[in-house]
């Protein structure tokens, strides 16, 4: 056999549990090859190690219950949701917003009122698109009507 055969073999998984034809190939091969045996060897040792690690009882440390729940217990408050946090977090922009509405609300319902849509327009001086462009008076003796313009461009020409 292979080397890699021999070596997949040994690591398909623990040698507690390797069939009595896979143990018969590794046993003729290792005979043959230092590399293998070296690997049998090495999956021997390991297992050992394994078997006694397992028999090892491990007792937690004095006030490790203590610990771990104290560890809970800090990491629940630190999670916790309150109003201090929150007010530190957006105290600023919360004022802000506050005094930015007291300022409108102030300027539109104390503040005295500008005039009126009406005053304005009763008021003001109407002026045309051509008497700002051309600079010229707006004055109806100087100026077409729009009914003679629209009669003058779309004239039939049926009265000639």
């Amino acid at each position: 056999m292979k080397c890699e055969d021999i070596i997949e073999i040994i690591e398909s998984g623990p040698l507690a549990h390797l069939d009595a034809d896979g143990l018969a190939k590794v046993r003729a091969h290792i005979m043959e090859c230092l590399k293998c045996d070296d690997a049998f060897t090495a999956a021997q040792i390991a297992t050992a190690l394994l078997k006694e690690h397992e028999l090892e009882s491990v007792a937690p440390s004095p006030f490790f219950h203590t610990r771990v729940l104290a560890a809970v217990r800090e990491r629940q408050a630190a999670n916790e949701w309150s109003w201090r946090r929150m007010w530190r977090a957006t105290g600023v922009l919360a004022s802000s917003m506050l005094a930015s509405v007291v300022a409108v609300a102030v300027l539109t319902f104390v503040a005295p009122a500008g005039p009126s849509d009406t005053e304005v327009s009763l008021n003001a001086t109407p002026y045309s698109a051509e008497a700002v462009i051309m600079n010229q008076s707006d004055s109806a003796d100087d100026q077409a009507s729009d009914s003679q313009v629209l009669n003058t461009l779309y004239d039939s020409g049926e009265d000639k």
